[in-house]
């Protein structure tokens, strides 16, 4: 989601793909970690004051058009099981866990958007449908 809101590789091509998605959906935990990503970026010296003032700003008015799963019991034992099957991050494990779960209770096609190879291909693995800025 940094991508989507500072310049970055692949930003072009993240923003198109978000723009030709019918609904962005995440992970309730996407907004703490996408928020570190700014902070980190601004410590980092990446990020200006005003910059990174800007990019919570644009996140905050952004996120309210997101469908936002929310972390349960359910998406924490399947993430769990997820980072056993897949060799992935916890957090990248209950990403992955929040769209299958999504995918499952909508019955629409849920496409993950990552540049993470590993979560990509766990995701493709697991009968998601891959939208990745590299495509």
């Amino acid at each position: 989601m940094v991508k989507l809101f500072l310049q970055e590789s692949d930003s072009a091509a993240t923003k198109r793909l978000a723009g030709a998605a019918d609904e962005l959906a995440s992970s309730r935990i996407a907004y703490a970690g996408v928020r570190s990503a700014f902070a980190r970026k601004q410590r980092d010296g990446y990020l200006s004051p005003e910059d990174h003032r800007k990019a919570n700003s644009s996140l905050a008015i952004a996120w309210k058009d997101y469908i936002v799963v929310e972390v349960t019991q359910r998406i924490v034992e399947l993430a769990g099981d997820l980072c056993g099957t897949h060799s992935l991050r916890g957090m990248d494990a209950i990403h992955l866990a929040s769209a299958k779960l999504l995918a499952q209770e909508s019955g629409v096609t849920v496409r993950i958007s990552t540049s993470d190879p590993r979560l990509r291909e766990a995701a493709v693995a697991e009968g998601l449908a891959k939208a990745s800025p590299q495509e």
